[in-house]
Order: C-alpha cells, then sequence, then structure tokens
C-alpha cells in the first residue's frame, strides 16, 4: 500500500492542499500525519477539517509538542510561541480540541512502522532526532517496544534525513534527493525523517512530504510547490500572529 506521510502541517492551509493534491496523483491510498498539525499558521481550523475528514477514514494521526501547547496555551504569553498557541486555541472548537487532546503519541502502521512526531525514545520528551546518535537512540527505542519495528517515521525536525543501519550494525545518513524512489527493504532497520508540510527551514519554501511503499518497500521523498505568498499574507492579515512567522514561509527558514 501506498502512504502519504506528512507531519507538521502548522495550520498551512496552502501547503497542506497543495501536498493532499500531489500525492493522490502519485496514486496514493492512505495517508498518516507525524503531529504538529497546527501553530504558526493561519488556519489552524481548516487544517483541523482536512485531516479530521481523512482520519475518519482510517488515516492515522500523532500528537506533536505543538498540538500539546495549543491545547494548554500559556497564561503569561513570553514568546511569540506562547502568543501563536493562544490565538490557535481560540480558534478551534470543542470538537477539534476534542480531536487533538485525544491524539496518541505513537501508532503503528501495517505492522513493522511505528509514527512518532520526534524521537520513539521518550516520545513525551519531544527530543529532537537531528544526528545519528539520536536517530539510533530512537531505533532502538522503537525495537525494545516492539521487536517487529523496523521502520520508524518521524517528524518534528523540519527537513528531510534518511537513517539506515548497514549488516555490520553502523547507522548511515541518507539526504534524498526529490522525487527519486530510495529502497527500504525489511531486512534492515530504517528511520525516516519526513520534513515540514507547512514551514520549511532548509533555505526552499517548497512544502515537504513523503510517500512510503510498503508493498514494493520504496521511500519517496518530495518537495511541492504551494502558494507561500498567500500563505504569508495569510498571517499577517490575523493581525495577532508575529509577522516572523510569515516572514519564515517566504524565506523557507
Amino acid at each position: 500500500m501506498k502512504y502519504a506521510l506528512l507531519s507538521d502541517l502548522h495550520g498551512n492551509l496552502h501547503a497542506l492542499d497543495a501536498c493532499l493534491a500531489h500525492a493522490r496523483a502519485q496514486d496514493v491510498h492512505q495517508f498518516a500525519f507525524l503531529g504538529d498539525l497546527v501553530g504558526y499558521g493561519a488556519y489552524p481550523a481548516q487544517v483541523l477539517e482536512r485531516v479530521m475528514a481523512l482520519v475518519s477514514c482510517g488515516a492515522p494521526c500523532v500528537r506533536g509538542n505543538h498540538e500539546e501547547v495549543t491545547l494548554t496555551p500559556p497564561e503569561v504569553i513570553r514568546r511569540a510561541q506562547d502568543e501563536s498557541a493562544a490565538w490557535t486555541h481560540a480558534q478551534l472548537n470543542p470538537m477539534q480540541l476534542s480531536f487533538l487532546n485525544n491524539l496518541p503519541l505513537t501508532a503503528k502502521l501495517e505492522m513493522d512502522a511505528l509514527l512518532v512526531h520526534a524521537s520513539a525514545d521518550k516520545p513525551e520528551n519531544w527530543h529532537y532526532v537531528e544526528d545519528s546518535n539520536a536517530a539510533e537512540r530512537s531505533m532502538r527505542a522503537a525495537a525494545e517496544h516492539d521487536p517487529a519495528i523496523r521502520y520508524v517515521f518521524s517528524g518534528h525536525v523540519h527537513s528531510q534525513a534518511l537513517y539506515f543501519l548497514t549488516p555490520t550494525a553502523k547507522l548511515m545518513r541518507f539526504t534524498p534527493e526529490p522525487g527519486v524512489s530510495i529502497p527500504v527493504p525489511p531486512h534492515r532497520q530504517w528511520l525516516a525523517i519526513i520534513g515540514s508540510c507547512g514551514q520549511p527551514r532548509d533555505g526552499d519554501p517548497r512544502a515537504m512530504y513523503a510517500v512510503y511503499d510498503s508493498e514494493a518497500a520504496l521511500m519517496t521523498f518530495h518537495r511541492v510547490d504551494y502558494d507561500y505568498v498567500a500563505a504569508a499574507a495569510a498571517i499577517r492579515a490575523t493581525q495577532v500572529l508575529p509577522e516572523f512567522f510569515a516572514d519564515r514561509l517566504e524565506q523557507g527558514m
């Protein structure tokens, strides 16, 4: 089965719609969401409408750290993220807040793949998987929890990467090329960082997502053009969300 893996949507409806359309054109059979659906962007309620509809059709979805802070925004605003959490919380209806509150920290995809927003090593602590050491800890924790796990799919880091264990148990990092399918046979262990659909931070404003073909054992990472100028303008139009959030979309940083 082909799964479209999307993470870090961050209330960016323009990016989400572009990635959903792109994925459907790849003959994707199912979607999966790896957290941080909201936060930063101007359309949290509309993004949740899309996600909740797909979840009702069987798409798995896990909780991210921005779901956590949106559910219980700080009473005192000290940072831009606090302001975003308070504003986002106010945009959501009770059903949407309940949906966020009931999201699990991890979920299985078929029998051998684990979805987690950050690291599988204490997922509630939101550790970033930014290097081989962190990737190895996450893969080890996933395998200790369930020896059947061969794949860990994560977000949280707003760029794309693929880690795998060699036959000598050495961990290797691979930077994928957009649109190029990579064999990921299950006799090895793999950890894929999907990247951010709604807020890329690698200097390229194009949205990110990946397709996992479980039958063919292939991963394909994608970059998708979308109207980031309109998404940035929507942030500015709130007159509440910081200008910095809009600048980030336009710069891909």
